[in-house]
């Protein structure tokens, strides 16, 4: 079996990426409190919790995909190291 580890922390950038949009856009389209400035809704502090841990999940996503970018990229320069 093989695994390329470049390809899976791609694919897991591209997924926190696509998490984190789905969720700014969930809370760039929650209304506005009646008291603020163009508000004419309320709404409900709850309606945030989702969006927001899933702006900290994709944000934990991509700093671990990073850290597999970079531990394949130190491995191979040990490699190459070994090898010359």
């Amino acid at each position: 079996m093989n695994i390329n580890p470049l390809s899976s922390a791609t694919n897991l950038i591209s997924s926190a990426q696509q998490k984190a949009g789905n969720a700014a856009q969930t809370i760039a389209s929650i209304p506005v409190q009646s008291q603020e400035v163009g508000g004419n809704e309320a709404f409900k502090s709850t309606d945030l919790f989702k969006p927001v841990l899933s702006l900290k999940e994709a944000e934990f996503e991509t700093s671990a995909a990073t850290k597999v970018i970079k531990a394949q990229n130190e491995m191979l320069g040990s490699l190459l190291d070994i090898n010359a």
